[in-house]
């Protein structure tokens, strides 16, 4: 099959089943296994990766079924270690608009994931420098909640921090000032750090100063602090309070980090991460809205923050 409409399904297909054919399943944290007869992962194997149905991406690479979403193709570019070129290319096959760096779809480096893919017994996450969740573990998603199938506004979680109460249902009320304090001056470090003419952090500065008279006040201070390495004091609807070491690695261009949590010193707080993988796939049912992370853990999102 080939042109149908300005999708270009003929190359789709055969790009996604060479970028498949590349890979090897360590290097996406997948056991080898004995009896694999074919290179790279399997079809079902990349379906589960980017939270698709193995019937949809068999579609896709005989060349046929319905043009992907923006949001399915971030999730294969993810799935497929694909680089920052590689992605646009697969955008523009599938004729969507490329994203721009520092979205909900961003590019996350392919080292960052495998990083991330590392960390399987850390709650780890990868989120932009205006506070985005673009792909986390399953720990992350147990500790934190599934923070990453949001689009719009409200995928930052400073912007749902500012406008919506439940978001701060996270940390003890005890903690919300120095925690509004501190996203302020982060966020004002990530907006000089973008291009004057930058939309996204413009827009997001605009519309929390005419949303949240809280916010308006503490910008007014112009406190700058990036946010490197915090203690954090996290609530979890099971296990209680856990106090956590927030470890951050930036990329290149500030724009992205890795955040890893690590239990505090002196703290009951490592036996209870430990409890994180037991609890979290206890808790809740698998949700047909969850982000690729969070269906291959087998999890449905749990509150906002």
């Amino acid at each position: 099959m080939g042109r149908m409409g300005a999708v270009n399904y003929t190359e789709l297909g055969a790009f996604l089943r060479s970028r498949r054919e590349r890979i090897r399943p360590a290097d996406v944290g997948l056991p080898s296994g004995p009896r694999r007869r074919v290179p790279g992962l399997r079809r079902e194997e990349v379906a589960q990766l980017a939270g698709a149905s193995v019937d949809y991406y068999n579609e896709l690479e005989r060349g046929a079924g319905s043009q992907p979403s923006e949001q399915m193709i971030a999730a294969l570019a993810r799935a497929l270690r694909l680089s920052a070129d590689e992605r646009d290319y697969l955008y523009r096959l599938a004729d969507r608009p490329v994203p721009v760096q520092g979205g909900a779809a961003s590019h996350v480096h392919p080292g960052m994931l495998d990083l991330l893919g590392r960390m399987a017994s850390t709650p780890a996450q990868v989120i932009t420098d205006l506070h985005v969740t673009l792909v986390q573990n399953p720990l992350a998603v147990a500790l934190l909640g599934d923070q990453s199938g949001l689009r719009g506004p409200r995928a930052s979680f400073v912007h749902r921090w500012f406008t919506e109460p439940a978001a701060r249902d996270l940390y003890p009320e005890a903690d919300h000032a120095a925690q509004s304090r501190a996203f302020v001056a982060d966020l004002r470090a990530a907006a000089a750090r973008r291009d004057a003419r930058d939309p996204e952090a413009g827009t997001m500065i605009r519309t929390l100063l005419g949303l949240s008279p809280e916010f308006a006040a503490l910008w007014a201070d112009h406190d700058v602090a990036v946010r490197r390495d915090d203690r954090k004091r996290l609530n979890h609807p099971t296990l209680g309070l856990i106090e956590v070491n927030c470890l951050n690695l930036f990329s290149e261009d500030g724009r992205q980090r890795l955040l890893w949590f690590t239990p505090a010193v002196g703290t009951e707080s490592a036996g209870l991460l430990e409890l994180l993988a037991v609890v979290g796939t206890q808790e809740v049912a698998p949700s047909s809205t969850v982000s690729p992370a969070t269906r291959t853990a087998g999890r449905s999102p749990r509150r906002s923050g």
